[in-house]
This record gives C-alpha cells, structure tokens and sequence, in this order.
C-alpha cells in the first residue's frame, strides 16, 4: 500500500474547498483498497479537537494567529511526520505549507510531490512569490482548479506539467432529496462562507438595499463560518445592517454549520448569490448547484468558469443585471424551475467526487 501526505496550513475541519477536497479523496482510499494508497492528513489542531471519526490518519500541530511562530510549528511538524510517515508522494494542497515544505525539501530528495494552487497565478504576493516559485520548480506537477488558471501558468511559467481538476463537494451533496427542497412561496435568496476579505460581505447590504428600492419579494438566508478574532463583531453588524434594511422576520441566520447542516441548508433556497471580490474556484456555488439552486455570482477568477453562463454573472460595479434577475425569477416560477435545472445538471456533469477522486488517481499513478 502507498502512502500519500497531504500538508495543510488550515485545521481540516474549518469549512473550505482545499479542506473538503482534501478530505474526500482521503476517505475514498480506506473505502476502495484497489487503488493501492493509504493517505495521511497532516494540519493545525482541528477545530473540534474530540474528533476522531475519521477514516485515515491526521496528524497535527498547534498553531497561534502570529505568522512567524507558526511558520517554524509547520517546519518542525511537517518535517517530523514526513521523516515518521515516509511517503510516496507528498500533495500540497495550500500556500503556505508549500512555502513551508521549502525549507526542508532537501531533507526528502527522493519524494515527489505536486502542488494544488487553488488560488490565481496572479493573486499571490512578490513576498509569497519568491519563496514559492524555488519550490515549484521542483515540482512533479501543479494542479489548478480551473482552466482559466492553468492557462496563466503556462503563459508566465515553465513550471509543469500543468493539470486542471475542478474542486468537488462533500459526498452529503450527491444525494439528492426532493421531498426537502422548497418549491413556491416567498423567494428565498441565500448566501453562505466564511468570513474573509476575498467574500466581500460588505456588498450584501449594498444588494438588499438595491432590491427594496425595485419593490423585490424575497428572504434572505444566510450562513457565515466564524474562525479568526474579531469575526464574531463582523457577524454582528452585519446581521444588523441586513434587519434595518428588510427587517428580522426576513432575515434567517446560521454559524458555523456542518457539511450535513449545509446541504440541508440549500434546500431551502431559490436563488443563492455570490458577492465575491475574488474566488479561484466557488465551492458555495457549486454546493448550491447540487440542490437545483438558481445561481447569480460576480464575474471575477474562476466563478465565470464554474457558473458557465454569461447571463448568471453580475459586476459590483452595475448590479443592475442582478436586480433584474431577482426580479424575473421571483415574477416567474417556471422561469427559475429552468434556471434551477440548469445548475443540477451542471453539478453533476462537471464536478462529483468520482470524477474529482478518478483525476487525481491518474496524476497519482504517474508519480508513484
């Protein structure tokens, strides 16, 4: 049986696209032993540190909110678990435990390893650059999440090969449960992720306000994960702005759910709507698209890729296009019936996890 590392600088219960992912390939191994490959998860503490559920082995650290002492807590754990696990290959799946791996790489010449860039070529810092760039160098692979991505690395690099493999979900999204989708009544629009600068939650009040003044019909659901100081006053006022614009009985309100609470969570929603200033993916979108959502997001990274159709992007700039479109699904149902089918079936035509785990077990096999 080989062994695959998988190194993460985020607890790998904190909802995310890296995490997730991570996650799924790493439970299809104990599930099929044909594939041959026994993973292993090494990341900070987890968030529920009880948890002990899972079907590989995770291995962790302690990690604080100061840069530089984690930076040397990743140095010290990655090289002490990848000298213990000794594995096949090593798959990095974020920013920063790449930056990490490069200071001990040398240790492990005879390992491969391949990168997931789940960001942008184009959304990295100089500083970041110039400690990632040496490692990549040294790269059997870099993987990106979309093609648009893969395309700037080919143009500004000569790291490589370069392979796409769009994220998937969790597995809770793959059945599909009719009797528990809301059909009719009052629009419900739904927006869900963590709390960060790249969401640019800011803009949903900039929406709602927008849609009162068009005389819209509609509630709003909303999810926000809350992990670093100072998320819990942001949650705070935000809830605020949204109740003085439609008021509390419009307003339903979730933290910190579970992937299982999030599936359940999009049933209930019409149409969900992404505000992001920046998204290398769109995990939410595609979550959304798995529970015959209507899907509006802003036309930046890789979303356009995701949502695969012009007329579901929107600009901050002009959200003109997104009100009308609230208006027209909320006017006709049979209209957002046809929307909502749309978005299923691109779901499972693009982004399941057998296609997702049979991906990498082909960049796998060229590795191992």
């Amino acid at each position: 049986m080989k062994k695959i590392v998988y190194l993460m600088e985020y607890p790998l219960d904190l909802p995310g696209g890296a995490q997730l992912s991570t996650e799924m390939i790493a439970a299809a191994f104990p599930d099929h032993p044909e594939y041959g490959y026994e993973s292993v998860v090494i990341c900070p503490e987890l968030l529920d540190k009880s948890k002990s559920d899972y079907p590989f082995r995770v291995l962790t650290y302690p990690m604080t909110e100061k840069r530089f002492p984690n930076l040397l807590r990743r140095i010290k754990a990655f090289k002490k678990y990848i000298s213990g696990v000794k594995p096949d290959l090593i798959h990095i799946e974020m920013s920063e435990s790449l930056i990490t791996y490069g200071f001990i790489m040398k240790k492990f010449p005879e390992i491969p390893f391949i990168y997931t860039d789940r960001g942008m070529y184009f959304g990295y810092r100089k500083r970041s650059r110039i400690f990632m760039d040496p490692v990549l160098k040294r790269a059997s692979c870099l993987i990106t999440t979309t093609e648009k991505n893969k395309g700037l690395w080919e143009l500004n690099t000569e790291f490589g090969p370069v392979i796409t493999i769009p994220n998937t979900v969790s597995s809770l999204f793959e059945t599909y449960d009719e009797v528990k989708k809301k059909r009719g009544g009052r629009l419900s629009i739904g927006f869900a992720g963590r709390i960060c600068v790249e969401k640019d939650w800011g803009k949903v009040p900039v929406i709602l306000k927008e849609l009162e003044k068009e005389g819209a019909d509609y509630d709003v659901k909303l999810v926000l994960s809350l992990y670093e100081r100072g998320d819990r006053e942001f949650a705070d006022d935000l809830k605020k702005e949204i109740t003085d614009i439609i008021g509390p009985d419009r307003l339903e309100y979730h933290e910190d759910l579970t992937q299982e609470e999030m599936s359940d969570f999009y049933y209930g929603v019409d149409l969900f709507i992404m505000t992001s200033v920046f998204e290398s993916f769109g995990k939410a979108a595609v979550e959304a698209m798995s529970r015959h959502c209507a899907v509006m997001s802003t036309n930046v990274g890789g979303l356009p890729e995701v949502i695969g159709k012009e007329e579901n992007l929107y600009s901050m700039e002009d959200i003109s296009v997104l009100t009308a479109y609230v208006k027209k699904v909320s006017a006709d149902r049979d209209f957002l019936q046809r929307e909502q089918e749309y978005f299923y079936n691109r779901y499972h035509e693009n982004y399941t996890s057998d296609a997702y785990i049979k991906r990498h077990l082909d960049i796998y096999g060229n590795f191992t």
